[in-house]
């Protein structure tokens, strides 16, 4: 457990930093998928906001709580995979049934983390392939910041500029130096004239859950699926991959219970991040590995604050240009990329031509019986690792 004397010493501000950037990218880049479930569902504004109380409240308690005990920089958002699942699933349900199935979805999660059962499965893939399955979600997060450079030039420049310049000559600061230059280019060029705050309190609202067999297999099944494996999967893989030895056990079972108790008020899946969380767990957090998880603590209060005032806030998050969230989340994961990229390919050529099936596969986007491409990414890069590498026999008689 992480005392306050500790905390102070540990802190920093580019870890402070890395975790408002965790929390900025979270709800610029994916709440407005949450925004069209809720659409989907026909949800008023109060039950609306009190999905986005939920995932927001969900992932900060869960992340701030767990990065305190373990010291080790716990990012935790809603699954937003999830969310673009229901897009297209909820339209034939009442909420209250969607609602039975989020807690069906979670209860088996928690089950599936604190059996262990989900850990013994991420032991077995080999760590080639972990790496390959974090390099093809991370990827795609850099090119969209190329093509963002073609809606709003000056501003992505700026802010790719920015940031360059900073790893130059103030590296610590890079990621801070960008935001700010964002932030006032934002204001400059009137992207806040138009903000509109209806409320600043959010007042979270109980949904009766209710259970049959039709949501079940048409909401709760697809929504495990996908969030054990094109969230939580990568999730440890983010952790690993920054030599971290994560708790799978506690951190999936737990992150997955307090998902199934906040399901009644909207939450549809809170779960491990990975894009976000290897924000924070990077070098750009602090290059003590030891000190990043003060990036997890800020990320966990800021989502807290943002839940709770979520009326306020929310609206001025996604203010923010998507240029400019885009790009600063790209120049933040170029590091994590690659060395992700070099863990993947430095290998034997059999284990390399799977990490390079799994990579190509996580990129695609492909989505397969409502299964996202980092699952089908595993899927794939596995069973070409289990054809392609040489049989125990054949490597003895080489060896002969």
């Amino acid at each position: 457990m992480t005392s306050s004397r500790s905390l102070l010493r540990d802190s920093s501000a580019s870890a402070l930093v890395a975790g408002l950037v965790v929390t900025l990218v979270g709800y610029s880049s994916s709440l407005v998928v949450v925004l069209e479930a809720a659409r989907a569902a026909g949800l008023d504004e109060a039950r609306t906001a009190s999905w986005v109380w939920a995932i927001s409240i969900g992932s900060g308690l869960s992340g701030l709580v767990l990065t305190l005990v373990t010291r080790t920089p716990i990012i935790v958002a809603w699954s937003t995979p999830g969310a673009a699942l229901l897009i297209a699933s909820l339209g034939g349900f009442s909420f209250g049934e969607a609602v039975g199935a989020f807690i069906v979805a979670s209860v088996a999660a928690a089950i599936a983390g604190f059996t262990g059962w989900f850990g013994w499965v991420m032991d077995r893939v080999p760590e080639p392939l972990l790496q390959a399955l974090l390099a093809g979600v991370l990827l795609p997060f850099i090119v969209n910041a190329a093509l963002s450079f073609e809606a709003a030039p000056l501003l992505a420049g700026a802010v790719a500029i920015t940031f360059f310049v900073g790893k130059r000559f103030f590296d610590r600061y890079a990621v801070l130096a960008a935001l700010f230059v964002g932030i006032a280019l934002a204001f400059a060029n009137g992207s806040f004239s138009g903000l509109r705050i209806d409320s600043v309190f959010t007042v979270p609202v109980f949904t009766m859950p209710e259970f049959n067999p039709g949501s079940l297999l048409t909401i709760a099944l697809p929504l495990f699926v996908v969030t054990m494996a094109s969230q939580n999967a990568p999730g440890l893989a983010v952790l690993r991959f920054e030599g971290y030895h994560p708790n799978d056990r506690l951190l999936v079972g737990s992150i997955s219970t307090l998902s199934a108790l906040l399901a009644p008020f909207g939450n549809h899946a809170i779960n491990l991040a990975a894009i976000t969380a290897a924000i924070a767990t990077s070098s750009e957090s602090h290059p003590d590995r030891r000190r990043r998880y003060v990036a997890g603590i800020s990320a966990g209060v800021a989502y807290l604050i943002i839940g709770s005032f979520g009326g306020m806030l929310t609206a001025v998050f996604q203010a923010i240009p998507s240029a400019a969230v885009t790009t600063l989340a790209a120049v933040a994961l170029l590091g994590s990329t690659l060395a992700a990229l070099r863990g993947a390919m430095q290998t034997d050529v059999p284990t390399g031509i799977a990490s390079l099936v799994t990579l190509a596969v996580t990129m695609s986007g492909v989505v397969l019986l409502s299964a996202g491409s980092a699952f089908w990414g595993l899927v794939a890069g596995a069973a070409v690792y289990l054809l392609v590498r040489p049989r125990r026999s054949d490597r003895d008689r080489g060896a002969a």
